[in-house]
């Protein structure tokens, strides 16, 4: 390169000129990118910490407030505070690398289900009709990593509820040669077709009445998209300004060799069979080792807790444990250098699970000799307590369940047509509609009581599957319970 800079010396002054305008422009470009991010993720992380700040200075005063629901708020705005790190985090594993997706036996039409029934309720709240339909053909059981799965549709299905004032948001599902399509349809806003690629851009959510409808920093879609490529799919978007838009998700998902048993939802465990195991956590955080103690004492495991590396490496000679649970970022000796010697001392005897706030810490640092998994706070009790069962070899134990309600006695032809309308109003999620159908249900017929009381005790809840089932087991030759698209 000469004086003259990146162009040559006799380089034509307007060829210079333009090319120069054109790296301004880039520059730009990013910088204003740059800006919009900012000040999108400086909100996304503002209203959730307004509420948990909020929420905890009132029960602090002690407020007349209820404390499980200060509790639900807290927890919701700080699971909004962790998905926003993850949904970071995620893009930059991708971009590296490092991410790796689960291969496990997912229960494909449950997952749905239980996806429609929260947009569907959410959808409601903004006066949409809210519509799933999925084909006959789709499997019980599929190979897939749940967690990324269910995380695209969520983002699919909530801007397409975010940006449509007026109408309704579809999903519909189909399932051929193991390709598993999911088309979600809106009446919203629409696309421009110069945004049409620009929205899957990370922090670019397009321009148009996009950009300022409703708030976000433009992280869904292009996390999305990457997901769906490393999944074996892709994302891809039909839509015109004004007209709505049209989403289709395409994944490879295999079905599984053997169909896993049947198991009730049981909820978080109440104990465990055989010894009783001892765990240490290590952790320069009193809350967070108050943390561990609220969690794991009660399900019968004994816990020693200890805030530093040294007291750490101190119980672990007195106690012996079965795991330790142990901070990376700690003052002194921090938690990589306390693995190490754990492991020198006792070996494979001891099972060492890092613990981290931070998820760059454990990016590209696989489990091997040092220690044999990872932790990230804020945590996932469920997906904490299914890795300390994987690693401890436990066969938790669970509340009993409710007792099986006894079935229905079939009813007469005359509560057809009914149980066909309540099928109908189920399928696009009408419950103001479904509340009088009911009623006329039950003044028709007289027969009908204990199905009207459990189909309402469902719309109570907002649990739809669960109502199409009832209405399913009672009469299935005439209440189809899906709508084939």
């Amino acid at each position: 390169m000469n004086a003259a800079g990146p162009f040559p010396a006799d380089a034509d002054p307007a060829a210079r000129l333009a090319a120069l305008e054109q790296a301004r422009a880039v520059a730009e470009a990013a910088n204003q990118a740059k800006t919009r991010f900012l000040m999108g993720l400086s909100h996304e992380i503002r209203t959730p910490l307004n509420a948990i700040h909020g929420y905890a200075q009132l029960l602090e005063r002690g407020a007349a407030i209820a404390p499980a629901e200060a509790g639900r708020i807290i927890r919701r705005s700080s699971e909004h505070l962790a998905d926003l790190v993850e949904g970071l985090l995620d893009i930059s594993r991708i971009e590296s690398g490092v991410m790796k997706l689960n291969r496990e036996t997912v229960a494909l039409r449950a997952l749905l289900e239980q996806v429609a029934a929260m947009f569907r309720i959410e959808a409601g709240n903004k006066g949409l009709d809210f519509v799933f339909a999925a084909a006959p053909t789709l499997p019980t059981w599929v190979l897939a990593d749940e967690r990324r799965l269910r995380q695209v549709l969520i983002n699919l299905l909530s801007n397409a509820i975010k940006y449509t004032e007026t109408g309704s948001v579809t999903l519909n599902v189909r399932y051929r040669s193991m390709v598993a399509e999911f088309e979600i349809a809106d009446t919203g806003i629409g696309i421009a077709p110069e945004d049409a690629e620009r929205i899957f851009l990370p922090f670019d959510r397009g321009g148009g009445r996009a950009a300022g409808v409703a708030p976000g920093i433009g992280l869904g879609l292009a996390l999305s998209r990457m997901l769906a490529q490393i999944m074996g799919g892709d994302i891809s978007v039909k839509s015109e300004a004004g007209q709505g838009s049209r989403f289709m998700l395409k994944l490879l998902l295999p079905q599984p060799n053997a169909t896993p048993p049947e198991e009730q939802a049981r909820g978080l465990p109440i104990g465990y069979e055989g010894r009783r195991r001892t765990i240490l956590a290590i952790d320069d955080d009193p809350g967070q080792l108050a943390l561990w103690q609220e969690l794991l004492r009660p399900i019968g495991f004994n816990l020693f807790v200890a805030g530093s590396g040294g007291a750490g490496l101190s119980l672990a000679e007195l106690g012996r444990p079965d795991l330790v649970l142990l901070d990376v970022s700690m003052p002194g000796l921090n938690g990589w250098e306390v693995a190490r010697r754990l492991r020198e001392r006792f070996g494979r005897e001891i099972i060492i699970l890092m613990v981290s706030g931070n998820a760059a810490e454990l990016v590209g640092v696989p489990a091997g000799d040092v220690h044999d998994g990872f932790v990230l706070k804020p945590l996932d009790q469920q997906m904490l307590l299914e890795m300390l069962g994987r690693q401890l070899g436990l066969i938790w134990t669970y509340e009993a369940g409710p007792a099986r309600p006894a079935a229905l006695a079939r009813l007469p032809d005359a509560a057809r047509a009914h149980l066909v309308e309540l099928a109908r109003l189920a399928r696009t999620g009408h419950v103001r509609g479904l509340t009088g159908a009911l009623a006329a249900l039950a003044d028709a017929v007289p027969d009908a009581g204990p199905l009207v009381a459990r189909l309402t005790a469902a719309l109570d809840e907002y649990d739809i599957a669960a109502f199409q089932k009832l209405l399913a087991e009672q009469q299935p030759e005439a209440v189809p319970g899906e709508k084939t698209p």
